[in-house]
């Protein structure tokens, strides 16, 4: 039975999720390792939900330490088929200002140090990633921000970082250089992995400061920073509350069925471990 339908990830400032009630808490193992906390699962305008604090609660994750494929993959367990990711990103253009939210259709990855996909030691598959996220699930958050009045832009692209430093002034002005709207370390490989997991998934990003390229940006202070990050820690449970409320029944995109053709390995070819490791995956085409 499932536990979970809609699994949401609250970024930096979004430890909890309220408004959920029949709340318990599961502490999950997957064939990845630990997630990054237990799960809370509870019920969220009739949904059944599973949220994950993304860095722990009492943040104590860096973002090259998270544990990505045991996140999504404790996701599948739970039988979540959506997720609803919130993060917190600098903005890299005039118009994305703190407290604004941008709703990224695009990713560039910037990362080196991390390991973002479920397949390997036996078994290979490539997922079309050309359209990263799930529009039906971006079309749910850009409802629910207008809804709740929030300024948040639908579309716009996302580079993820490897941090956990910022980045330099001439590397802000690439990024820039190159259209991207927000600068975050987190959401690339979680778009990755739901997709191999066959979740639909898309990020809900949160402002909190401009990044180094504009003029004055060393003023900013962190008390200034946490001010923005309580801010939009309350819009996005508004936010997040409305778009599970908006979210439709069915699935009707190809989310589901990203593995359908994905998967090169000859089956009998398939590590009887590898094969073990990936059940929930597999077993669907196997």
């Amino acid at each position: 039975m499932k536990k979970a339908e809609i699994g949401i990830i609250g970024g930096s400032g979004l430890y909890a999720m309220p408004g959920l009630t029949n709340v318990r808490e599961e502490k999950l193992t997957t064939p990845f390792g630990e997630p990054s906390d237990a799960f809370v699962l509870g019920e969220l305008e009739g949904r059944k939900v599973a949220f994950l604090a993304r860095h722990g609660r009492g943040h104590r994750i860096s973002p090259s330490e998270l544990n990505f494929r045991a996140n999504i993959y404790a996701m599948k367990m739970l039988g979540v088929e959506r997720i609803l990711s919130v993060s917190a990103v600098g903005s890299l253009k005039e118009e994305h200002k703190p407290t604004d939210f941008v709703i990224p259709d695009q990713f560039i990855d910037r990362t080196f140090a991390r390991v973002s996909t479920f397949f390997g030691g036996g078994v290979v598959a490539h997922v079309a990633f050309g359209d990263p996220v799930c529009s039906t699930v971006a079309g749910a958050f850009k409802k629910a921000c207008d809804e709740v009045g929030v300024v948040a832009k639908s579309g716009g692209t996302y580079v993820c970082m490897e941090g956990p430093q910022f980045s330099t002034r001439a590397e802000s002005n690439l990024y820039r250089s190159w259209g991207a709207d927000v600068i975050g370390m987190t959401n690339l490989q979680e778009a990755k992995l739901a997709r191999e997991a066959e979740i639909c998934y898309a990020t809900m990003a949160m402002v909190t400061d401009y990044d180094c390229w504009r003029e004055g940006h060393d003023d900013v202070t962190v008390e200034q920073i946490v001010a923005v990050l309580h801010k939009n820690a309350e819009n996005a449970s508004k936010a997040v509350k409305a778009a599970v409320a908006a979210m439709p029944l069915e699935r009707t995109c190809a989310c589901g069925d990203a593995l359908k053709y994905a998967i090169l390995t000859d089956r009998k070819a398939i590590p009887a471990e590898a094969r073990e490791r990936l059940s929930l995956l597999l077993d669907k085409y196997l």
